[in-house]
């Protein structure tokens, strides 16, 4: 009959029988599912899944992104036509949403918290445990003393007791030893850390499940109303429910903007402030607020943040027969410092053809032979457009969605002069110019400044912002507390009492000999300077194996 030996020490007669269908060394699903949870709630895959998130978040800050800036996505589309289509199959325009980052962010969660409950438990078994006893020998201890004393073995370990406690630590004693430790916050402030970056994924994925974020441009003597339809762009979060908008409104009132006029950046914008009116209900006050760069407008739960600039040349274009189809500023969007910029105008009701015009506005209007037109400078100083018109099918009538800032010309004819040569609106403020073959005439009216508005309602920023505070604190609790442990021994010896006492600092640190110096110092209190033999006899450090 055989025998098996168990791991507790028994032995049993019954045989043990092998799973024939079970190879060696082969888990279970039972330990494939345990081993797995303990490879996902490890400290190192936590750290790795951070990692990822960080490097994940790279993409987000480099590419466009369709819920910060739609108009910039759809000018990167125009200007990467072949990586636009895989870029949009990885989700890169929308990165904070898309699949893959969800997965890393949901990982790092659950990773988290397996990491964190075990700890906690262990941490709570540590607080209702025992200091650890004191060892054999203290004087093998790295950092440990010794001294003889009158005083009796009872009086020396009172005195330790009551040092020890004096200077913060928990005290177990014996009856020839004392132990004693602290510095159990010091795993306190690792916890708190770890809890804190919950804490703040939490609260980010508070603000994008239930919050939302828009862009909007409006012009200099415009306004807006905080409601879906007066967004140009909205990104909501998937529980977020439009009943919870605030009913703020605002105006435009005015638009300041100061040059660089020196140096190699001459020509560029400085700095640039919105005045605005606003109104926190319909039926608030009036109240003034100065909108800048990084320096939003709170209200309720939503900031409203000005982070853009330009210009809106108004251009009238009439038809063959001489009617208005369409008149007014048009947004055109920057390409360069200086504010060279591009627009489309579309008049698809003109009679008896639909016109587009498509080209540039120039601020400070310049031209070279080798550069052709540029701008010279940002401001305003010397406007002009430089567009061409096309007629015919510009495909507004199709049904399908199409950008304001993006002219359709598949089915459009390039607008020529009766001699073939290409057809060129060139003007200034004021200035108008006929349409060759009567298809109508466009005029140059003025210039107004338009301001790029993003408004953003994130409910779960308080929640973020506990969390980086908590992430401080425990993080300074972890690099400052120190845990040490002291142990103080005492017997008779010769007819005195022979005192030993050793320190370790768990951490790691330089200054336990200042820590033990001191207690030492304490357990013998004042020494007369005529005892001699009563100084502490330091012992030689050793290591042992």
């Amino acid at each position: 009959m055989s025998t098996d030996v168990r791991p507790e020490g028994h032995i049993s007669s019954s045989p043990v029988e092998p799973d024939p269908s079970r190879r060696s060394g082969e888990l279970t699903f039972r330990e494939s599912l345990r081993w797995l949870w303990r490879q996902v709630t490890s400290m190192r895959t936590a750290l790795v899944l951070l990692l990822l998130l960080a490097l994940a978040a790279v993409p987000g800050s480099i590419i466009p992104q369709s819920d910060v800036d739609a108009l910039e996505v759809t000018r990167w589309q125009e200007a990467h036509p072949r990586l636009t289509p895989v870029y949009e199959w990885l989700g890169l325009f929308s990165v904070y949403d898309s699949v893959w980052f969800s997965a890393i962010y949901i990982l790092l969660m659950i990773s988290l918290v397996g990491c964190i409950l075990p700890r906690t438990l262990v941490y709570l078994r540590a607080l209702r445990s025992r200091p650890a006893k004191a060892p054999r020998y203290l004087s093998r201890m790295p950092d440990s003393t010794s001294y003889t004393t009158d005083d009796d073995v009872e009086t020396v370990l009172a005195r330790a007791r009551e040092v020890l406690k004096g200077r913060r630590y928990r005290v177990d004693a014996t009856e020839d030893s004392v132990a004693s430790e602290r510095g159990y916050l010091r795993e306190a402030g690792n916890l708190v850390f770890h809890v804190s970056v919950l804490v703040v994924l939490a609260g980010v994925a508070w603000g994008g499940l239930f919050g939302y974020q828009g862009g909007v441009i409006v012009l200099a003597g415009g306004g807006f109303s905080n409601n879906l339809t007066q967004y140009d762009d909205f990104a909501p979060g998937d529980l977020f429910d439009p009943a919870d908008m605030e009913p703020f409104s605002f105006d435009v009132t005015d638009f300041d903007i100061s040059w660089l006029t020196d140096g190699p950046r001459a020509g560029m914008a400085q700095k640039f402030v919105s005045h605005l009116d606003y109104r926190e209900t319909p039926d608030s006050e009036v109240q003034s607020y100065d909108l800048r760069v990084n320096h939003p407008l709170t209200i309720g739960d939503t900031d409203v943040f000005l982070i853009g600039h330009g210009y809106a040349p108004i251009i009238t274009v009439r038809d063959g027969e001489g009617n208005v189809v369409t008149s007014g500023p048009k947004v055109f969007l920057p390409s360069d410092p200086s504010f060279r910029s591009f627009g489309v105008v579309a008049a698809p009701d003109a009679q008896p053809t639909s016109i587009g015009l498509e080209g540039e506005f120039y601020p400070t209007y310049a031209f070279t032979p080798e550069q052709g037109p540029f701008s010279a400078f940002g401001d305003a100083v010397n406007p002009a457009i430089v567009m061409q018109a096309y007629t015919g099918d510009l495909g507004l009538d199709d049904g399908v969605g199409q950008s304001v800032y993006v002219l359709d010309k598949e089915n459009a004819d390039l607008v020529e002069n009766p001699d073939g040569s290409l057809f060129r609106i060139e003007l200034a403020p004021g200035q108008s110019v006929d349409l060759p073959n009567g298809a109508g005439s466009v005029s140059f009216d003025g210039v107004q400044r338009w301001n790029r508005i993003q408004i953003s309602q994130t409910p779960g920023k308080g929640l973020a912002l506990a969390g980086v505070i908590l992430a401080l604190i425990g993080l300074l609790g972890s690099l400052f507390i120190r845990p040490r442990r002291v142990w103080v021994r005492a017997r008779e010896r010769d007819g005195s009492t022979y005192v030993e006492v050793a320190a370790l600092d768990r951490s790691g640190g330089q200054e336990v000999t200042e820590e033990l110096d001191r207690v030492v110092a304490a357990l013998r209190g004042p020494t007369p300077d005529d005892e001699p033999d009563d100084e502490p006899e330091k012992q030689p450090k050793e290591t042992t194996t």
